[in-house]
């Protein structure tokens, strides 16, 4: 019995279990942007962008995290990679070479908010896979939050 409850168990945890539990739904994202617009407003850019940019803080969930991109394409916060804030990611590019800041910055501008797809290694599965993140333009900033889609 117990290595009927052993195997059980371990079948539970099992990696690819925990993926499919572990990856936020673009829905998430978008609630995630709401979330970071209205702490923007209430706090202002400053405290905003220290609080974005910390990889254990209130905007990370599962594999989410939200950034900031500034009218230039300056990445001014990022809740996973540090080592982006304060550089210029106007040209940065996707596994396809689509310049997604770029058309993300340029709906923005336009439209205020927005949804952009692009495909970018998943952290978790270690692969290409199909991305999507919608953003808002709010005080000078595009806030935004990118979903990895769910593989067929």
């Amino acid at each position: 019995m117990r290595t009927l409850a052993a195997a059980a168990l371990l079948c539970l945890t099992s990696p690819a279990l925990v993926l499919a539990e572990d990856r936020a739904t673009t829905k998430d994202a978008e609630q995630m942007v709401h979330k970071a617009v209205g702490f923007l407003k209430a706090n202002g850019k400053e405290k905003a962008l220290a609080t974005f940019s910390d990889p254990k803080g209130a905007f990370t969930y599962l594999d989410l995290y939200v950034f900031a991109l500034d009218r230039d394409g300056n990445v001014r916060a990022h809740g996973t990679r540090k080592d982006f804030i304060g550089k210029n990611h106007l040209a940065f590019k996707d596994a396809d070479g689509k310049a997604f800041n770029r058309e993300m910055l340029e709906t923005a501008k336009r439209d205020g908010k927005g949804w952009v797809e692009y495909k970018m290694q998943n952290p978790i599965s270690g692969k290409v896979e199909q991305k999507v993140a919608y953003f808002e333009l709010v005080d000078g900033l595009v806030v935004g939050c990118g979903a990895f889609l769910k593989q067929p």
